[in-house]
């Protein structure tokens, strides 16, 4: 469903409940549905608490659901938390990122989300880490995998990079994006310049690897 069907859904909730409306939504997202969206599809507060007692939904936390049928996936819990904390404000990131990029082997702790400095009043959830940033995450560096937004290759090296990510798993994400297009040389040069110098020294010396 694209961002002007999201905002006829939300702006419709006086409808009958649609459970075809909710379910596509939920399609989308490894069967999640945030409150929000099921209103936009006529559900209210009663009815989703009568189809949680009666085991058609599950209450994953306040104001987040999840259709009960709907198979598992590895990494859902990445797009539940991504929901939890807010999808217009969060963006998966760092370790959490780089992961659902395949760049690499270590699994996160926890999962990780970039927010705007001005939004860092999100709420707090259990097994999420919030960073909040003042670079604001231009377009091209909003990607999309598995229906949940991660910041790009580049800027999610260089993030994790600065948080103070291991050097092996910077130096094995930077070869992998390099050798599997995802990103350039001169991109991660050019955007490294514009941390710290570790940071730069760092990918400098990561890259060394990929030409050796």
């Amino acid at each position: 469903m694209n961002d002007a069907m999201m905002t006829n859904v939300r702006l419709d909730p006086r409808k009958r409940p649609d459970r075809v409306c909710l379910f596509f939504i939920a399609s989308g997202q490894a069967g999640y549905f945030t409150a929000q969206q099921a209103h936009g599809c006529g559900f209210s507060r009663a009815l989703l608490s009568h189809h949680v007692k009666s085991g058609r939904f599950i209450h994953i936390r306040r104001g987040l659901y999840r259709f009960s049928e709907y198979p598992s996936s590895s990494r859902e819990h990445v797009l539940a938390a991504w929901l939890a904390v807010g999808k217009d404000v969060a963006v998966v990131s760092h370790e959490s990122a780089l992961d659902l990029l395949d760049l690499s082997d270590i699994i996160p702790d926890a999962v990780h989300l970039t927010v705007p400095r001005s939004r860092r009043s999100v709420p707090s959830v259990w097994g999420v880490k919030i960073h909040t940033t003042e670079r604001p995450i231009a377009r091209s560096e909003r990607w999309e995998r598995e229906g949940v937004a991660i910041t790009s290759p580049t800027r999610s090296i260089l993030d994790a990079a600065e948080k103070g990510a291991g050097l092996e798993q910077i130096e094995l994400a930077v070869v992998q994006a390099v050798e599997r297009g995802l990103a350039s040389t001169e991109e991660l040069r050019r955007a490294a310049s514009d941390r710290s110098r570790r940071v730069a020294e760092l990918i400098d010396g990561a890259l060394r690897k990929v030409t050796a």
